[in-house]
Parts: structure tokens; C-alpha cells; sequence
């Protein structure tokens, strides 16, 4: 896999969610005509942004989710709940991997894998 793209209903709100709340970063981006951003994991573009384009509706398409290896459970989830935002924290059966799922602003689904090892939230409450 190369990179997932996802359309933007207003960039700057989709640009908080994936660098502010997720941590990638703003990177290089051709001078396309159309506005959006490539956002990266390190060295690699792995999401592309699209924005300026009518929305679909409704906004979900044949992809169910994108997921991304994270680490941190405790805080990402104390994050999100600051946010106000909804989230399903799962663990796989035998005590696998953390998944934690959630939507961005304009309802792309999202996934974020945990370590099996580590810590469970103190507290679960969804927001």
C-alpha cells in the first residue's frame, strides 16, 4: 500500500485532526490545481488530502477504514475524549492488539493499532 486519500470538506479543520490530533506531518505536495495536502508518517506521504470537491453522499465509500500502528493508548485516548470525541476501544481476543476507532471530520473512519503490551486507559467512559 502506497497512501489512502480522503476528501476534505474544509482543509484547515481536516489539517487539525490528522497533524494536531494524529501527529503526522505537512509535507512536500506537487502544485496540483486543486487545493489539499499530503500528510506523512515520517519520511512517507500515507495520507493524501483532497479538498475543494463536491462531497459524496452519503460521505462513506466502499473503504470501511484506514489504519494506522500508533503507540501511546492512554494518552491518545485522553486526547480524544478532550476533544469530544467519539471513540470503540477494543482489544483482539487473548489480549492482542489495542484498536481504537474513530471518525474524522468529515466521517472517515479511522483506526490506530496499540501494542498489545500496553497499559488499558485507567478509565474507559466514552465521550
Amino acid at each position: 500500500m502506497n497512501h489512502f486519500t480522503v476528501l476534505s470538506s474544509d482543509l484547515d479543520s481536516t489539517l487539525r485532526f490528522y497533524c494536531g490530533l494524529l501527529g503526522l506531518t505537512n509535507g512536500p505536495r506537487p502544485a496540483f490545481q486543486f487545493p489539499g495536502a499530503w500528510l506523512c508518517c515520517g519520511d512517507t506521504a500515507v495520507l493524501h488530502i483532497v479538498a475543494g470537491r463536491a462531497m459524496p453522499n452519503p460521505p462513506a465509500g466502499v473503504i470501511d477504514h484506514m489504519a494506522f500502528s500508533a503507540t501511546g493508548l492512554a494518552a491518545t485516548v485522553a486526547k480524544l475524549q478532550a476533544h469530544h470525541i467519539t471513540y470503540d476501544l477494543r482489544q483482539l481476543p487473548g489480549g492482542g492488539t489495542w484498536q481504537l476507532f474513530f471518525h474524522d471530520p468529515d466521517g472517515a473512519r479511522v483506526e490506530l493499532d496499540f501494542d498489545a503490551a500496553e497499559a488499558a486507559p485507567a478509565h474507559l467512559p466514552k465521550p
